[in-house]
Protein backbone atom coordinates (compact mmCIF):
# COMPACT_ATOMS: atom_id res chain seq x y z
CA UNK A 1 0.00 0.00 0.00
CA UNK A 2 2.63 2.37 1.07
CA UNK A 3 4.61 1.79 -2.02
CA UNK A 4 1.28 2.54 -4.63
CA UNK A 5 1.40 5.98 -2.63
CA UNK A 6 5.10 6.90 -3.11
CA UNK A 7 4.64 5.67 -7.10
CA UNK A 8 1.47 7.44 -7.41
CA UNK A 9 3.35 10.95 -5.84
CA UNK A 10 6.24 10.41 -8.03
CA UNK A 11 4.26 10.09 -11.26
CA UNK A 12 2.28 12.92 -10.31
CA UNK A 13 5.46 14.53 -9.54
CA UNK A 14 6.62 13.80 -13.16
CA UNK A 15 4.00 14.58 -15.23
CA UNK A 16 3.79 18.23 -13.46
CA UNK A 17 7.28 18.88 -14.00
CA UNK A 18 6.82 17.66 -17.64
CA UNK A 19 3.87 19.86 -18.09
CA UNK A 20 6.29 23.26 -16.69
CA UNK A 21 8.81 22.26 -18.84
CA UNK A 22 6.31 22.38 -21.56
CA UNK A 23 4.56 25.75 -20.65
CA UNK A 24 8.30 28.02 -20.16
CA UNK A 25 9.29 26.33 -23.66
CA UNK A 26 6.41 27.30 -25.60
CA UNK A 27 6.73 31.06 -23.17
CA UNK A 28 9.94 31.64 -24.57
CA UNK A 29 9.85 30.79 -27.93
CA UNK A 30 6.68 33.28 -28.18
CA UNK A 31 8.54 36.16 -26.85
CA UNK A 32 10.85 36.25 -30.08
CA UNK A 33 12.73 39.03 -31.29
CA UNK A 34 10.92 41.40 -34.34
CA UNK A 35 11.70 40.22 -37.06
CA UNK A 36 11.53 42.38 -40.20
CA UNK A 37 9.47 41.89 -43.33
CA UNK A 38 9.41 42.80 -46.92
CA UNK A 39 6.55 44.48 -47.70
CA UNK A 40 4.65 41.98 -49.64
CA UNK A 41 4.74 39.57 -46.86
CA UNK A 42 3.06 42.29 -44.75
CA UNK A 43 0.28 42.67 -47.45
CA UNK A 44 0.10 38.80 -47.78
CA UNK A 45 -0.77 38.68 -43.88
CA UNK A 46 -3.54 41.13 -44.30
CA UNK A 47 -1.82 44.36 -43.15
CA UNK A 48 -0.14 47.60 -45.50
CA UNK A 49 3.52 48.75 -45.12
CA UNK A 50 3.72 52.09 -43.97
CA UNK A 51 7.00 53.35 -46.06
CA UNK A 52 6.95 56.33 -44.19
CA UNK A 53 8.14 54.86 -40.90
CA UNK A 54 9.01 51.76 -42.11
CA UNK A 55 6.29 49.29 -40.18
CA UNK A 56 3.74 46.86 -41.24
CA UNK A 57 0.47 48.44 -40.54
CA UNK A 58 -2.03 45.70 -39.04
CA UNK A 59 -2.10 41.86 -40.32
CA UNK A 60 -0.59 39.50 -38.39
CA UNK A 61 3.07 41.25 -39.39
CA UNK A 62 1.27 44.31 -37.35
CA UNK A 63 4.34 46.68 -35.99
CA UNK A 64 6.90 44.73 -37.61
CA UNK A 65 9.95 46.34 -39.54
CA UNK A 66 9.30 46.66 -43.18
CA UNK A 67 13.16 45.63 -44.82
Amino acid sequence: MRIRRILAAVIATAALTGLGLTGAATAAAAQGAPSAVTPSECRQGGGMADLSDNTCKGGTHDGEQID
